[in-house]
């Protein structure tokens, strides 16, 4: 009977075989990609107003650099996300094509556009995406995490008016025009996941009866630094972030809880003009060069990635995360919040 021999040198080289071909499976969807991003060589960036035009030419220049590409990205600064994603629906609806390639927003945005079905999915595990940064049936990556609270002037509240709960903000003090609540009324949607849709739908009937100023979360900002306005019932980390870096008195009511946290997402839109350039961008976006970038300009990391200033921030706070199967209560409490409140009829 013959027995089984080990041949060292043919082990060897059926091992180098099988690397070789691993290796091959794993770059053909990056090749692939990089071979139509370098035939459509644009990249229509929608993005939010806080990364600057600077943040966004620094994406595109590590973008190129990485991928060894010269694509054009030309950057699209949010207004109102809120409004710019019903914008996506509507030209969807009448059959004529986007405008942009990668819409980053938070994943709010993007529940409603995965519930209308218009992401253009990619399996991005095959160009190396951490599977949990993976959203909305592999229609968008997770970036990075805001944080989000009410955010007061410091220079104008005192101490003991800073508000310490969300309850506070309903305070009498506060009425006829004292407050703003911005757009994103999918912030306070996002507290029935932890509250129920009972209780927050009642609060929210509250604060509208505060008589808040309503606008833009730009708007918002600069009233609030103008004294405008004392307190913004909600308030990105990006906004007090750049309030930070110019000395403005902005800052957040940190002894509020709990802290609402929407993830950024990136996703190509479902008819977009140059799609290999957007699921490789991205891709790129969930990189430590494109992560550096953004803490710069927006000042905004992962929370789940131990060691980023996201991170840490986290421990030990009571954070409100939406999941996946969440999205479809906060996409229907955001448009019911914007009627309470008077931006929709």
């Amino acid at each position: 009977m013959k027995r089984w021999g080990f041949n060292r040198g043919s082990c060897m080289v059926a091992l180098f075989i099988l690397v070789g071909s691993i290796r091959t499976a794993n770059a053909a969807p990056i090749d692939e990609l990089i071979a139509g991003a370098k035939k459509e060589g644009v990249i229509e960036l929608y993005a939010p107003s806080t990364l600057t035009p600077q943040g966004a030419q620094r994406l595109g220049e590590a973008f190129n650099k990485q991928y060894g590409l010269n694509l054009k990205l030309h950057f699209n600064p949010s207004g109102s996300m809120t409004r710019d994603v019903g914008k996506i629906v509507a030209i969807a609806a009448s059959g004529l094509p986007q405008e942009w390639d990668v819409m980053l927003v938070h994943d709010g945005g993007h529940a409603t556009l995965w519930l209308k079905k218009l992401h253009k999915t990619f399996d991005y595990t095959k160009v190396g995406v951490d599977p949990q940064a993976i959203q909305y049936d592999s229609g968008t990556v997770i970036l990075a995490n805001q944080f989000v609270l009410p955010a007061y002037n410091k220079q104008l509240v005192p101490p003991q008016d800073v508000p310490k709960s969300w309850q506070d903000l309903l305070d009498p003090k506060w009425k006829g025009g004292k407050l703003g609540m911005s757009t994103a009324t999918h912030h306070l949607a996002r507290l029935a996941t932890l509250w129920g849709e009972s209780k927050t739908t009642e609060y929210v009937k509250l604060l509208s009866r505060q008589e808040p100023l309503l606008g833009e979360f730009g708007t918002l900002y600069t009233r609030l630094q103008l004294g405008e306005i004392l307190v913004t019932i909600t308030m990105t980390d990006s906004f007090t972030h750049q309030a930070k870096l110019k000395g403005a008195p902005l800052v957040h009511a940190e002894e509020v809880t709990p802290v609402i946290s929407p993830a950024y997402n990136a996703g190509v839109l479902k008819g977009s003009p140059h799609p290999n350039a957007g699921h490789l961008f991205s891709a790129f976006l969930s990189t430590p060069p494109a992560q550096e970038i953004l803490q710069k300009f927006g000042g905004q990391t992962s929370a789940f990635v131990p060691g980023t200033p996201a991170y840490k921030y986290a421990q030990g706070k009571k954070v409100i995360y939406m999941k996946q199967e969440q999205a479809e209560m906060v996409d229907r409490l955001t448009t019911e919040y914007g009627k309470i409140f008077g931006f929709q009829k």
